[in-house]
C-alpha cells in the first residue's frame, strides 16, 4: 500500500490540475491493453491501430503493458494547474538520456508477472526522448486531437465540481469517489490501498490531482518538488464518440441520439455550457432537450452560485443504466 503523508502547508496549496500528456498516457495504456475501460469501441480500435503503426510506441507499449511502475519520463506531474501539450513534450525532450534510460529500465524490470523484460533496442538508443516526443505528438494528432475539445470540457467539469466540494466541505468530500482504493485520513494521510509502495512524505512539495478521460490510476513523481495523483474522471465516456457516429447505447432508439447523449453525459452534474462544449451541440438544442428530459422526470436542476446545474434523477439513472 502506498501512502502520501501531506502536511497542512502542502494541503493548503494542493490543487486539481489539467494535463494533456496524462490523458495521452492514459490513451496509450488503453491501446496497450493495460486497462480496459468501457469506452467507444471505434475510438479504442483507432487508438490501437495508431499505436501498432509506430515502432517507438509499440516498444513502449510492450514495456508498460504489464509494468507496476510507469516510466517517470512519460508520467511526470504537470508543472502547473493548466499545462499544454507543447510544454509537456518540451519537458520530455529535455530529459537527460541517462535519466530516461534509468526510468525505462526500471519500468521494464518491474513487471507484474515477476519476470523482467529486456529494454527494446529502439528505447535504448540516444535521442530516445526526442523520438518519444515526436511519436507522442503524432499520436495526439491522430487519436486525441479530434476529440479533445469535448474531452477537455468533461475534465474541466470534473475539476470545477470537485473544487466546489473542496471550497464548501473540505478535502474529505472533494476526494470522495476519486478512486475506489483511496482512503482519506484526518491526520493528513492519503492511503492508496491497492497501489504498491513506496510511501512518500511531502515536505514543501506541490500536490496535484489530475483527471484522465480514458485510463487513470497512477502516481506521478518528481520528488521532492511535485507529486500528482492521476484518476479516472466520471461522465466523460460520451466525449470519445465521434461526431456523426452511432452511439452504442440502445437508449438512442427510445428517446433519440441527442437526448440519450445528454442523459449519458449527466452521469455527473453539469451546466448547459459544459454540456455544449462536451457534446458539440448548440446551446439552443441542449436547452430544448434538457427541458424535455426534465418534463419526463429524467433530470432535475439546481442552482450553485450563479450556475444552474443539471443532474440525472433516480429514474434517469435507471433508464441510462
Amino acid at each position: 500500500m502506498a501512502t502520501l503523508w501531506v502536511g497542512p502547508d502542502e494541503l493548503a496549496k494542493a490543487r486539481f490540475a489539467m494535463s494533456p500528456i496524462a490523458n495521452l498516457t492514459g490513451a496509450l495504456l488503453v491501446a496497450s491493453g493495460w486497462r480496459e475501460p468501457a469506452l467507444d469501441t471505434a475510438w479504442v480500435a483507432s487508438a490501437r491501430a495508431a499505436l501498432a503503426e509506430d515502432p517507438v510506441l509499440r516498444a513502449l507499449a510492450a514495456v508498460i503493458r504489464e509494468t507496476r511502475e510507469l516510466p517517470d519520463l512519460i508520467s511526470m506531474p504537470p508543472s502547473g494547474v493548466d499545462t499544454n501539450l507543447a510544454e509537456e513534450l518540451a519537458t520530455l525532450r529535455a530529459t537527460p538520456h541517462e535519466r530516461a534510460l534509468r526510468d525505462l529500465r526500471a519500468s521494464a524490470a518491474d513487471q507484474r508477472g515477476g519476470r523482467p523484460l529486456p529494454l527494446p533496442a529502439v528505447l535504448s538508443r540516444r535521442g530516445v526522448t526526442g523520438r518519444l516526443a515526436d511519436a507522442f505528438a503524432a499520436y495526439w494528432d491522430a487519436v486525441i486531437a479530434p476529440y479533445w475539445p469535448r474531452v477537455r470540457a468533461g475534465l474541466e467539469r470534473d475539476i470545477v465540481r470537485r473544487s466546489g466540494l473542496l471550497a464548501t466541505y473540505g478535502w474529505a468530500r472533494a476526494l470522495d469517489g476519486l478512486r475506489s482504493d483511496l482512503r482519506w485520513r484526518a491526520d493528513g494521510r492519503i492511503d492508496l490501498t491497492t497501489m504498491p509502495g513506496p510511501s512518500h512524505r511531502l515536505v514543501g512539495a506541490d500536490l496535484l490531482f489530475v483527471p484522465s478521460a480514458s485510463s487513470g490510476g497512477w502516481l506521478s513523481l518528481n520528488p521532492p518538488h511535485r507529486y500528482a495523483l492521476v484518476y479516472r474522471a466520471g461522465g466523460v465516456t460520451e466525449a470519445w464518440t465521434g461526431a456523426g457516429s452511432p452511439s452504442p447505447h440502445r437508449l438512442d432508439r427510445l428517446i433519440g441520439r441527442s437526448r440519450a447523449a445528454l442523459l449519458g453525459a449527466l452521469a455527473e452534474p453539469a451546466s448547459t455550457s459544459q454540456l455544449v462544449a462536451q457534446l458539440g451541440m448548440s446551446l439552443g438544442a441542449v436547452g430544448d432537450h434538457l427541458a424535455v428530459l426534465r418534463e419526463a422526470g429524467l433530470v432535475s436542476r439546481s442552482r450553485s452560485g450563479r450556475t444552474v446545474q443539471y443532474r440525472r434523477t433516480a429514474l434517469g439513472d435507471a433508464l441510462a443504466g
